[in-house]
C-alpha cells in the first residue's frame, strides 16, 4: 500500500491507497508545514506501520525539506500542480480539466493526460473567509460560519444589480451581486453577524468561481473540477452554484465526493509513473 500525504496551510490530510484505490483517508488538524514529526503523527493517528507501506508520497508546505526515506521506506516528493491535478482528475474520473484547489488559498491547475500546469490562483480562499470572519463577527470556527451564513441574507451587505442599475443587465439578473459589501457604508445600523456571514461566503466563492471560469476559457478546457476542503461548507457550494448560474455554464463544474483529499490522492498515484 501507499500513503499519501498533502502538508496544507491548516490541515494534513492523508490517504491509503491499494492499487489505484483510496481505502482510507483522514485529516490532522493544524499540524503546521512538514516536518518529520507531523509525518509520524500521521501514521499514528492509524496504527500505520511502516511495514505495510510499499512508498510514501508527500507534497505541500515544505514537503521537500523530509528525509530521503523513513524506516526504510522511500519518501517520494511530489509537486503540488501534479498532485492536485492527477487527485483531480481521479476523483472525477476525467481525462482532462481545470482543477481548482480551493483550500486556505486557491490554486488552479490546467490538468490534461499526465501534464499538470500551474495556471493562476487566488490569495482569496479559506483562510480569507476566516480571517475577515474573526474580525467583523468574532469568530474563525468554519462551522459556526457555515451556520451563520446560512441562516442570513447576503443581500443585507451586498448591493445587486436591481439596487445599483434598477435591474439585470446581459445575462447577469437584478438579483446578481454589483458590489460585494457595498451597502455596509450606507446602512444606518450594522448588519447582523448572519448577513455579515452570507456575504463573507459569497465574496470568497465569487472571486474563486469567476476567476476559475476565466482560467478554463484562457487554458481551453470545458470541464472544471473543484477540490478541497473548503467546498466542505455548504454556503461556499452554494456561492459557486450562484455563479455557475448566472454564467450559464454548461456542464456544470464537478465538486466530487471526498475531495479534500484529491491532493493527498494524486501524489499516491503519482508513484505509479515513479
Amino acid at each position: 500500500m501507499k500513503l499519501g500525504i498533502d502538508f496544507g496551510l491548516t490541515n494534513t490530510d492523508a490517504v491509503l491507497v491499494e492499487g489505484e484505490r483510496m481505502v482510507r483517508r483522514w485529516t490532522l488538524h493544524h499540524t503546521g508545514p512538514a516536518r518529520l514529526e507531523v509525518l509520524q503523527q500521521v501514521l499514528a493517528a492509524q496504527n500505520l506501520e511502516l511495514s505495510r507501506l510499499s512508498a510514501i508520497a508527500t507534497t505541500g508546505g515544505l514537503h521537500r525539506n523530509l528525509p530521503e526515506q523513513v524506516g526504510g521506506v522511500r519518501v517520494h516528493k511530489v509537486g503540488e500542480a501534479e498532485a492536485i491535478g492527477r487527485g483531480g482528475l481521479a476523483l472525477a474520473g476525467l481525462g482532462r480539466a481545470l482543477v481548482v484547489s480551493a483550500g486556505t488559498g486557491t490554486a488552479m491547475i490546467a490538468a490534461r493526460e499526465g501534464s499538470f500546469e500551474h495556471v493562476t490562483g487566488s490569495a482569496v480562499g479559506g483562510g480569507t473567509l476566516l480571517g475577515l470572519s474573526r474580525l467583523l463577527i468574532g469568530t474563525a470556527d468554519p462551522l459556526e460560519l457555515a451556520r451563520l451564513a446560512e441562516a442570513g441574507d447576503p443581500g443585507g451587505v451586498d448591493s445587486t444589480l436591481a439596487d445599483a442599475i434598477g435591474g439585470g443587465i446581459g445575462h447577469l439578473p437584478a438579483s446578481a451581486t454589483a458590489v460585494n459589501f457595498g451597502k455596509v457604508a450606507e446602512l444606518e445600523h450594522p448588519p447582523s453577524r448572519e448577513d455579515i456571514a452570507a456575504g463573507l461566503f459569497t465574496i470568497v466563492g465569487q472571486v474563486i468561481g469567476v476567476i476559475a471560469l476565466n482560467a478554463a476559457r484562457a487554458a481551453g478546457l470545458e470541464r472544471i473540477v473543484i477540490v478541497g476542503h473548503l467546498p466542505d461548507l455548504e454556503p461556499l457550494r452554494q456561492a459557486l452554484e450562484r455563479v455557475w448560474q448566472f454564467y450559464l455554464v454548461e456542464p456544470r463544474p464537478l465538486i466530487p465526493p471526498h475531495s479534500g483529499w484529491a491532493t493527498a490522492l494524486g501524489a499516491a498515484l503519482s508513484l505509479g509513473e515513479a
